[in-house]
């Protein structure tokens, strides 16, 4: 399940941005996930509330927002929604030289801090 991976590099970027001023803890992260990007939601959910467990995002909620897939003909320029299946010849033309415009995307959109800095055990204090 690539999910967990995934899920455990949000929570490593997230853990390691920069905090604003009187922020301890998460309280959301939106992330956008392509149509195309071989995610299942329901399993990065689970795996998000896993890797996030002993963190700064520990209770954390996960909004995914899913991204259409689109293409874009090389020979017309019709643009289309792609579907799953993909379907990447051209619906106007027939042309097999498409650009696919969107639907890959894999990317943490917004975070929400909560305000009340909370203490994180070190990994020596565990």
């Amino acid at each position: 399940m690539h999910e967990m991976s995934i899920a455990l590099a949000v929570v490593d970027q997230v853990a390691g941005a920069a905090r604003p001023d009187g922020a301890g803890t998460v309280h959301s992260v939106r992330l956008q996930v392509g149509e195309l990007a071989g995610v299942v939601p329901d399993a990065l959910a689970f795996s998000f509330s896993l890797a996030c467990a002993g963190t700064v995002l520990e209770g954390a909620e996960l909004v995914t927002e899913p991204v259409v897939a689109r293409a874009r003909c090389g020979s017309c320029a019709d643009a289309w929604p792609v579907g799953m299946p993909p379907q990447l010849s051209c619906p106007g033309c027939g042309g097999a030289s498409a650009e696919l415009l969107s639907g890959r995307e894999l990317q943490i959109v917004s975070v929400c801090w909560n305000d009340a800095p909370v203490h994180v055990p070190t990994h020596e204090e565990r």
